[in-house]
């Protein structure tokens, strides 16, 4: 049975789920009908409607396609409503959905946990647990963002992906076992991938101690953009000085990594330890 939101009504995200819910009602349809038009389950329909859920950039355009401008609705503009909010993670949203989709190519260094691009949803939803104060929702949430942001190496025409990470991620324990397995296994069927290199970083490399980051290679001239990394938000930029830095960085650390049939064989040993 359907259930109307009982969040803030002010906040745009409830106001957005309110109005999925009303055009839906109207339009004489049920969440599973929409699923089906909009390419997800009903369980996500049943999230945004009840604001559960942040709705990506794709589901608020296929939202407007479904029922029209007719409405008076625009939910790609609540959902600019919705990332704008202080506190929010614009960041996150300016990277995921406007930059890594246009990237041909994406260089990634990280020195303690698998990339999000190539991680498991295992992996993922791991970490995401141990956040402090997130909802078993919000986890869930990201958990499909990440999965969404995954979808763009099964493009006909992938970026060129180009993965660093450090040695002693092959022995932090995320989640059990079963979790690092299952992770191995993924990073070595992704490694298969022509657009995909993975390399690992010997851990006596210091220039990688600074933390986490990503740059962005756009295509038709337009400026290289960076993605750091820190534990209250990531920052995006394409400043000229600091892309220079953070590439200077990138180099002194692709000087530490071994050769990815090296890497590779490291993965699979490490795999076998985790029994």
């Amino acid at each position: 049975m359907d259930s109307a939101p009982s969040l803030d009504p002010g906040s745009p995200r409830v106001r957005f789920g309110a109005e999925m819910r009303r055009l839906r009602l109207a339009a004489q349809l049920s969440q599973t009908a929409v699923a089906r038009r909009l390419g997800c389950t009903q369980t996500q329909i049943s999230r945004l409607e009840s604001a559960s859920r942040t709705p990506s950039k794709s589901d608020a355009e296929r939202l407007d396609l479904l029922y029209g401008t007719a409405n008076g609705i625009s939910f790609t503009g609540i959902r600019e409503h919705i990332v704008a909010q202080p506190g929010g993670p614009t960041w996150f949203w300016n990277w995921a959905e406007e930059i890594e989709p246009r990237a041909t190519v994406i260089r990634s260094w990280d020195p303690l946990l698998v990339p999000g691009l190539l991680q498991t949803e295992a992996y993922a939803r791991q970490i995401f647990n141990l956040e402090p104060q997130t909802t078993p929702e919000e986890v869930e949430e990201r958990v499909e963002a990440r999965v969404r942001r995954q979808r763009i190496l099964d493009r006909e025409n992938p970026p060129r992906v180009v993965v660093l990470f450090d040695a002693g991620v092959l022995r932090r324990k995320v989640g059990g076992a079963e979790v690092m397995r299952e992770q191995f296994d993924h990073l070595l069927e992704a490694a298969r991938r022509p657009s995909v290199s993975i390399q690992i970083v010997d851990p006596e490399c210091l220039p990688g101690l600074a933390g986490a980051f990503m740059i962005a290679e756009l295509p038709d001239g337009q400026p290289a953009t960076i993605h750091t990394d820190s534990p209250a938000k990531g920052y995006v930029t394409n400043d000229h000085e600091l892309m220079t830095s953070i590439q200077e960085r990138y180099e002194a650390i692709r000087l530490w990594a071994y050769p990815e049939r090296v890497s590779l064989k490291m993965i699979e040993e490490a795999r076998r330890e985790w029994t």
